[in-house]
């Protein structure tokens, strides 16, 4: 009685609830743990060599540090090395400034961490709202512009709705803070080149200033905080045909993975029209693994071609020129040629980035089951796309209704709903 819980205890009971949410395969979970560099027990809670327990559910949070400028990154870069965590989130660069290229304005000063993908600095309390752009597909700059006014009203809008809990009610009526997002990053340099995107980038971030202004005035609320970021994507990107936030795909030709849970009643749609099914190796009782082939597209760049510093100086590109929130970057690296650079290129990029990650590239055999990306070669991509049903709809509204019958018998009429 009266004794401190440990940091292990700590996130032990976050992982758990986040391994049960998941399994129930309703809801899904994202979590962060952050901790203090020195921290010994906390760099190694994902060594299962010396916390094995912890496999079952460690998973469930990506863990980071909140590291110092100028400290020594050598300890916590021999378990990126190993593992690819812990990730490292500079909090002072995150409450001092907004974009990097500017000068510090500490409009954040109250900030405590991030969202669990870290695009988003947040206060305790704060909620996270965030929508996401492709500027690839767009024609022109004026195109992208009216795609950004429509996100930033939808945003905005989001930032209206009341909240259950006071506390973070108060601060997001404060803060309003949204993360409009751009995604497909590789393709549109592949297509237009880095010079395009900066101006592109630059160009809609006072667009945005400026219509943010506008609809403030218009809806009588503050001005948000903060207006933009990158997000890690991934599913979205996937339906948009885009490779997610700043990264690069694996390979041109590749498979996405998705969990699905077994009573979905877009999957029989989903086995109708071809795709591949199997059973998820974790929980294989209540999930399913759905398997989609995707081309990148000519000329694009994969992440077997771009160097851990490319990627590093990317996500400072974007932090410099888009994101007054913070960009989400999972840098993919070789332990054996790049490994040992990542102390090194912590001391240049921490002066550049609010927060990083880092993934150890697997050799082709040794990953883990089930990634939620694999390359694969134009021949398997062929193949796989020979065997897909084009009239089968995988929209929701059809899947309800091709599965539920009676799910027709609900409808709206004017002010009031009949309900089954």
């Amino acid at each position: 009685r009266g004794k401190k819980i440990s940091v292990t205890i700590i996130t032990d009971i976050m992982n758990m609830i986040g391994a049960c949410t998941v399994s129930g395969n309703i809801r899904r979970s994202a979590e962060i743990a952050f901790g203090e560099a020195e921290c010994e027990e906390f760099l190694d809670l994902k060594n299962y060599e010396k916390n094995p327990q912890r496999q079952e559910y460690g998973w469930t949070s990506n863990n980071s540090i909140f590291a110092e400028l100028g400290m020594d990154y050598t300890a916590a870069c021999e378990r990126v090395r190993k593992n690819g965590e812990p990730g490292f989130a500079w909090l002072s660069n995150m409450q001092n400034y907004s974009r990097m290229k500017d000068k510090p304005d500490y409009k954040d000063h109250r900030v405590r961490g991030g969202n669990p993908c870290l695009e988003q600095s947040l206060e305790s309390m704060e909620l996270c709202c965030l929508v996401e752009t492709f500027p690839t597909k767009h024609d022109d700059f004026q195109d992208f512009k009216q795609t950004l006014h429509s996100a930033l009203l939808f945003a905005k809008a989001v930032t209206l709705l009341p909240l259950h809990w006071p506390e973070s009610n108060q601060i997001m009526k404060r803060n309003r803070r949204i993360g409009c997002s751009v995604s497909g990053i590789a393709q549109f340099i592949s297509r237009r080149g880095l010079p395009e995107l900066k101006t592109w980038l630059e160009d809609g971030y006072q667009e945005l200033q400026e219509y943010d202004q506008r609809i403030s005035e218009w809806l009588c609320v503050r001005q948000s905080i903060k207006l933009t970021s990158v997000k890690p994507s991934g599913t979205i990107s996937l339906v948009a045909g885009a490779t997610p936030g700043l990264h690069y795909p694996e390979s041109r030709f590749y498979i996405r993975r998705l969990r699905m849970a077994h009573d979905s009643p877009l999957l029989e749609r989903i086995k109708a029209a071809g795709y591949h099914i199997e059973p998820c190796a974790v929980s294989p009782e209540s999930t399913s693994i759905v398997e989609f082939p995707v081309d990148a597209g000519e000329g694009v760049r994969t992440a077997k071609d771009v160097s851990m510093w490319e990627q590093l100086s990317l996500a400072a590109f974007l932090q410099r020129h888009w994101a007054d929130n913070q960009v989400s970057a999972t840098v993919s690296f070789d332990p054996e040629t790049e490994g040992a650079q990542i102390a090194t290129a912590l001391q240049f990029f921490q002066y550049q980035l609010k927060g990083v990650s880092f993934l150890p590239r697997f050799v082709s055999g040794t990953a883990f089951k089930q990634m939620p990306y694999e390359a694969i070669t134009e021949q398997q991509y062929r193949e796989a796309i020979s065997t897909l049903q084009t009239d089968v709809s995988l929209s929701s509204s059809s899947c309800m209704v091709g599965t539920m019958p009676e799910v027709q018998q609900v409808f709206c009429d004017n002010d009031s709903c009949i309900m089954p």
